[in-house]
Order: C-alpha cells, then structure tokens, then sequence
C-alpha cells in the first residue's frame, strides 16, 4: 500500500481521535489519515477499564493550583459541552456529584482555605462547602460508620462527568469519517517515520504513506518516535500503572480524597463504574513500572529507548526518587500489587472514603489500568508536571500524562493552529463552529444562580437535569 495524504495522525486514543475530529470537522484541510496499531479505536490508556473514568475540571483535584485549575478548566468544559450536545441518552457518560472530602481539622481547613482564600469558589460557580448532614444525605456510606466527632467538610459539585473515554474515542472518529477526504487504518503499526526535503514517510506493516505534515499522539510512544527522529533528548518519561480495587454499591457519585502535594498522580477516591452503577472502584494506586504499556513484555525495550541509558537519565531518576514524599509513595505502592497483602494494605485507603468497608469487601481489579507517561527533564533532573509537546519543521509529538483526556479537545484546538502553520496558511480552522459544537453546550449557572445552557442535540436543556439542579439547592 501507497497513500499520499496532507496530515497523518499516529495513535487512535483519545487525543489521536480529538485531533482528527478537530481537523476533519472545523478545518478545510484535505486529507488526514488517522493510523492506529491495534485493531479498535481506544484500545490501550483510552479504553474505559484503564483509566479514572473522570473529567478533571480542577475544582475538586487539590493537587491543582488555580492557574493550573483554570487551564484545565477550559478542556473539561468543551469536552463536557461535546457530551452534552452527542450523547443525550447517556450511552458515553454520566453524571453525578462529585466531592473532595475533608476529614479532621486540618484537612477541613485545608478545603475551607482553598474554598474561601485561595479563589475556587469564585473560579467554580458551582462549588459548594458542605457539612456532615449533607454529605451524608449525598453519600450515606461516607458518614456511616464514621467517629460523630470528627469534623467533617467537602467541596462538592453537579458537574461529576464520569467518561467512557474509549467510547468517546471511537464517537469522535465516527463524526470525522462523515467528512470528505478522511481516512482511518486500524490494526496498522507504524515502524518508522522518515523525514524527507518535501515532506514525511511513515512506513507501516501495511506499506509506505506519504504526507506533508505528520502528528504522534502515540502516548508513551510519541517520545520514542521523537528520539528516534533526533527530537526531545533532554526528556525521558516515569512509567507509573495505575490499577484498581472494586467493591460493592457503595457510593453515588465520586468521592476524593485530599491530594499530597508534590505528587503527579490522582488522588484515592471511589466512584460508581460508568456504566455499571453497582461496582464501585477504588483507587488508582501508581507504580513505577519499566513499560511503555501494561502488561505488554515487548514495550520494556521500547522503555528502555526512551530511558536512554545514559548518565543524564540515571541522575535523573535517582534524583526524582530520592525524593523524601515521593519514594516512600512509590515503595507503598509497589506492595498494593502483592496478593492477599495488596489489599490490607490499600484499605485504610478505602476507609477513608467508605469507613465500613471490610478487607473482605474489595478485590484487586484484574485487567484494570493503564501507564500513565510522568514527563522527566534531563536537563533540570526533575519531573515535569505538564504535558509535553515536542514540535519540529512540520511533526508535532504529543505527550500526555494525567488529564490528557481531560482536555484532549483543548489540546487538540491548540494542536490544530500549529497544523496549520505547518501548511503556511494555506488551510483555515472554523473555531466559532467549534465551540458552538463542544463548550456552547456546557450547562452552566446564570447572575441568578439557576442553570443554564443551549438545548442539547435532544432538544432539552441542562435546566431538565436534576442531578446540575442540586447546585441551587
């Protein structure tokens, strides 16, 4: 096979699939080709069991700074208003309350102060301070069971999104293949990507494509194709699997906890499984692991040509885990994947959350969780919180640890004027439109306090939703 295309995109998750969306519905390019190893959309970190099935908006994530909140604030709302105005039966999603819970004094004035000084009241309109008596009338299993005098306070919010990401993947690859001029190669795994004077060859096991512009949103991956090609020596990545334990019909909608500072990764908390409301999933835990994917032997070696094996990596490495807080959570974590141990020791965890939850009660979820790629900085030897894009003359890698999926429509927006500077403004991109189809549709409160939002594509409004209605209760 022989394909000439103006953009090739590599890697079908999330934000591979964004991407296409964004550029097959909002922009006049001609041709985009979306290739993608496995043989589904969203097969790997994308698919429903290998993720928090959460969509961070940065009011209850108290690892998040403000401006860090407002950032990803933005991302959660077009991808939000994308659920709303597609998936009215709810076949993608749900929603529910969401909470961080605060336990003891110094963790309720720890949310009093973020609340109050900090400004994620004023940031997030529907935030509201609750007490006991009303996280029980929310969560009964949160209180139950729990010491009447120890204080108790949560942030708490309607907007608990929880995403099947996988099938939000696959919606958005969908409505791009009902334009002209798209085309998408599953099963198809790309081996190399050669640079030319007049564009890029990305050779597959299904034969050579030819395009002008190429973007990797390849997760872990994306860094390895980039050092392959020269790009993005001063980086490697922390491989950190997150797995899950489940239980019961314990809770009605997502319950955090408060996140330690100077960790990248989530915060405990239980949620109700998206589409079964009668499993409820505790976690993620978050080991370290020398893959690029879970559970997949072959991608060692490719983390072994990320890590680089030099001196730089291995500093890198020894200063990032000799950190006083992160190496104690890193051997904590490496005991929850212990049978019969693993447990016991995640309980206290789930404790917190649900106080009666026995060690009988939960299970370590087989064939749950993916790797999340944590940015390392050579250079500096530290880890970087943030995302990583890598861009050269005409190739854009993207590299997105915890909440890619979040903001996958944000970076894809991004993404496309960078695109589309690749063509020297030969194409145009139609953001009006765009967001008329993702954030116009996200439900929000009025001067009054009410809610408010366009019509989705049933015709209804977020006024109907009685869960967005608790807000003004």
């Amino acid at each position: 096979m022989s394909e000439n295309t103006d953009l090739i995109i590599v890697g079908g998750g999330i934000s591979g699939a964004s991407l296409l969306y964004t550029v097959a519905k909002f922009t006049d390019v001609d041709d985009v080709t979306l290739i993608e190893k496995e043989r589904e959309i969203a097969a790997v970190n994308s698919h429903r069991t290998n993720n928090s099935q959460t969509l961070h908006f940065g009011d209850i994530e108290t690892n998040y700074t403000l401006q860090k909140a407002e950032e990803v604030k933005e991302g959660a709302e077009l991808l939000a208003g994308y659920l709303e105005g597609t998936d009215p039966d709810r076949e993608m999603h749900s929603k529910r309350s969401k909470m961080v819970l605060g336990v003891g004094d110094e963790e309720v004035e720890k949310l009093e102060q973020r609340y109050r000084e900090e400004g994620f009241g004023d940031l997030f309109p529907k935030l509201r301070e609750i007490g006991r008596e009303e996280i029980e009338e929310l969560e009964p299993k949160v209180v139950e069971g729990r010491d009447p005098g120890t204080e108790l306070k949560a942030l708490q919010t309607p907007d608990g999104y929880v995403v099947d990401y996988g099938a939000v993947a696959r919606s958005f690859v969908e409505d791009a293949r009902e334009e002209d001029g798209v085309s998408v190669h599953l099963g198809t795994e790309v081996r190399n990507v050669d640079e030319g004077g007049d564009g890029f060859t990305v050779e597959t096991d299904d034969g050579d494509f030819a395009a002008d512009a190429v973007v990797v949103t390849a997760g872990s991956h994306s860094l390895q194709f980039a050092k392959e090609m020269g790009y993005g020596e001063d980086l490697s990545l922390l491989p950190v699997a997150g797995s899950f334990f489940l239980a019961g019909d314990l809770l009605n909608g997502k319950v955090y906890t408060l996140q330690m500072k100077k960790l990248p990764f989530a915060a405990v908390h239980g949620d109700a499984d998206v589409h079964d409301d009668g499993v409820t999933r505790f976690g993620p835990t978050a080991k370290v692991v020398p893959a690029l994917e879970r559970g997949e032997i072959s991608t060692v070696s490719d983390f072994a040509d990320v890590f680089g094996l030099n001196v730089s990596s291995v500093l890198s490495y020894a200063n990032i885990l000799a950190d006083p807080i992160l190496f104690p959570f890193v051997v904590r974590n490496l005991a929850y994947d212990v049978p019969a141990l693993g447990k016991r020791a995640f309980l206290p965890h789930v404790q917190k959350v649900v106080p009666t939850v026995e060690v009988d009660d939960i299970q370590r979820a087989k064939g749950y969780g993916g790797v999340r790629p944590q940015i390392v900085d050579t250079e500096n030897k530290t880890l970087d919180m943030g995302e990583a894009k890598i861009e050269g003359d005409g190739i854009l890698f993207n590299i997105t640890p915890s909440p890619g999926a979040s903001t996958a429509l944000k970076s894809a927006m991004t993404d496309v004027q960078t695109v589309l500077d690749f063509f020297d403004g030969e194409y145009a991109f139609d953001e009006a439109a765009f967001r008329d189809e993702t954030i116009e549709n996200f439900p929000r409160l009025d001067e009054e306090g009410e809610n408010s939002a366009a019509s989705g594509a049933d015709g209804s409004s977020a006024d109907d939703d009685p869960i967005a209605a608790e807000a003004d209760d």
